[in-house]
């Protein structure tokens, strides 16, 4: 069996699960994901071309990027220990480096992936394993440097309230994301 991960402290201080957090807390509702609202915090709606379909969304503050996919996972087994393998595995395939460390939300990769412009640019995987869900972040900026402040990033993936829903779901399926309702309008 693959264990989880996620920081020991994940019902706590996030990322959550819908059922551990308060209904009434603020949040930009974004379907299978919501997150708590800041000031600075720009996002941005990840749409695949070819289905036309939200697969991802992209927050930038402070000069970082955090971009954020949720998956379908098992009630009992984990996703982050073996993606996080693959993924190290495809950056230095594309001829960037990888490294595992120990980060604030357990395993991470960080590294550098190559750029158009042949210079290469820092990045951090994060993941944490919940409840019959997977949370993937990539942080680049100042944040994804080791020994920068990464603070405001860190907070707002650790803001993230996964909505899984019921349905079943095959392991790794993207969770639903949708585009907020606008202010005034009844959801």
């Amino acid at each position: 069996m693959k264990s989880k991960s996620a920081p020991a402290d994940r019902e706590i201080s996030g990322p959550f699960d819908i059922s551990e957090v308060s209904a009434v807390q603020p949040f930009i509702d974004l379907g299978a994901i919501k997150v708590t609202p800041r000031t600075g915090l720009q996002l941005r709606l990840d749409i695949e071309e070819s289905t036309k379909r939200l697969v991802s969304a992209t927050f930038d503050i402070d000069g970082s990027t955090l971009h954020v996919q949720v998956f379908a996972a098992p009630r009992t087994e984990g996703l982050w220990n073996e993606i996080r393998e693959q993924v190290a595995a495809q950056v230095v395939k594309q001829g960037g480096t990888a490294e595992h460390v120990v980060g604030p939300f357990g395993p991470e990769v960080r590294g550098a992936v190559p750029t158009a412009d042949g210079t290469k640019r820092a990045v951090r995987f994060v993941g944490v394993d919940g409840p019959k869900w997977f949370l993937r972040g990539v942080i680049s900026g100042p944040a994804a440097d080791a020994g920068l402040p990464a603070e405001s990033v860190e907070d707002v993936f650790r803001s993230i309230v996964v909505n899984r829903g019921s349905e079943p779901l095959p392991p790794r399926e993207l969770l639903t994301l949708r585009v907020p309702p606008q202010p005034g309008t009844i959801a």
